[in-house]
């Protein structure tokens, strides 16, 4: 079987473009529902869990296939960028992440927290 494609939203309770973004990325989740598992992350409730993460912009959507991330980067709330990057990392075209600033074993970890 296939690894999984995780999609998570990176956010904070506090930031008003995270509220924005999450009738697009649950809207993302029930499009994908069946080839992908969505996960919303307060980053700040979770840091126990997560651990220190240098997460500069929110939100910030992170898909990793398995556990190779794919694309880390801030969004904007815009349902048609968000579908794009999902296709590409289910067909997987979306390509390595460039992401030295996130820890290797993040996606592991927020699997653990669905």
């Amino acid at each position: 079987m296939p690894p999984r494609t995780l999609v998570a939203c990176l956010c904070a309770a506090w930031c008003s473009s995270c509220r924005d973004y999450r009738p697009v990325f649950d809207g993302l989740a029930a499009q994908f529902a069946g080839d992908a598992d969505f996960v919303w992350v307060d980053i700040e409730d979770e840091a126990d869990r997560l651990g220190d993460l240098d997460i500069e912009s929110f939100p910030t959507l992170l898909i990793a296939v398995g556990d190779a991330l794919q694309f880390v980067g801030p969004v904007a709330p815009h349902l048609g960028t968000a579908v794009r990057l999902v296709r590409s990392a289910l067909a997987g075209e979306a390509g390595v992440a460039d992401a030295a600033d996130v820890p290797a074993d993040l996606p592991a970890r927020i699997r653990a927290l669905a």
